[in-house]
């Protein structure tokens, strides 16, 4: 066999023990020991890796919460089990976790929105119409109808309604929040599921305006806000609510002459049948 082959292989050996050597010295000088919990917190979180904590991923939570960064009810997919998992890896109390759910702000719809002289052509996209005339509806605030939330979930958790407004599927939300993120018009909010008072609306149109451009938006009145003991206040027009301090039973409900303040926890009250005359003889 040629003795230069031969040299050369040799030479291409002997190099590659010595960078294997090298890379072996510099894995142990250099090597950063994980916290076995930060996999074993990992492997009990759901793997959905959306974002809904806040975090690159599960991996991610996973590392800041082992760090104390991150409190550990923080995965919003994960729910109570996931929370009481990470609790006994970490030895700590689980506390009570809430579930967060969507909240869609506005209730004009095809049905209740005024419509612009001219119709909109083009991407049936939330972001699109919002950036390109703004839609097809007059409000400037309401949900434009493209249903981007609803493709943006990923836990088929929404739908667009006949109406052309999103509704969430409660039982399959897990309270990622992606669908808030997606919503350019900021009608989606993210609250805990025991949060009963909203203004489903969005409007800071004066009252004229807001009534010629859908018959459910917020009029601005007020009275909600008087009569709340400070807990709503009015910013331009639309009732803004401190939930931690807002009593739904002092709040005037029905005085809201378009519905824009509700109870979404308020039980329907009983429809009582009236007996009619010829029903009362016949009996």
């Amino acid at each position: 066999m040629d003795t230069t082959f031969l040299i050369a292989i040799a030479t291409m050996g002997g190099l590659g023990f010595l960078f294997a050597g090298g890379l072996a010295l510099a894995d142990r000088k250099l090597r950063v020991e994980e916290n076995p919990l930060i996999g074993k917190i990992n492997d009990v979180l759901p793997g959905a890796n959306c974002g809904g904590c806040g975090k690159a991923g599960c991996y991610d939570f996973a590392v800041n919460v082992v760090e104390g960064t991150s409190k550990i009810n923080g995965c919003p997919v994960g729910g109570e089990d996931t929370v009481n998992a990470i609790a006994e890896l970490l030895g700590v109390e689980a506390g009570s976790a809430i579930k967060m759910l969507p909240r869609i702000l506005c209730k004009g719809g095809h049905i209740e929105a005024a419509k612009k002289m001219t119709d909109y052509y083009g991407p049936m996209s939330c972001t699109a119409m919002h950036l390109v005339g703004g839609g097809d509806k007059k409000c400037s605030y309401g949900c434009l109808g493209g249903g981007d939330c609803v493709v943006a979930c990923p836990f088929d958790a929404m739908i667009m309604t006949e109406n052309g407004l999103p509704e969430v599927i409660e039982d399959l939300c897990t309270g990622c929040g992606i669908c808030e993120k997606a919503c350019p018009r900021d009608i989606i909010e993210m609250h805990p599921e025991n949060r009963s008072v909203f203004v489903l609306c969005k409007s800071h149109d004066d009252p004229k305006t807001a009534k010629e451009v859908c018959s459910v938006a917020c009029s601005g009145c007020g009275i909600c806000a008087r009569k709340s003991e400070g807990a709503i206040v009015m910013d331009n027009f639309l009732p803004i609510i401190n939930h931690e301090q807002v009593d739904a039973s002092i709040i005037p409900f029905d005085k809201c002459k378009t519905g824009a303040i509700v109870n979404i926890h308020a039980k329907p009250e009983p429809v009582v049948e009236e007996v009619t005359e010829i029903e009362e003889k016949a009996e």
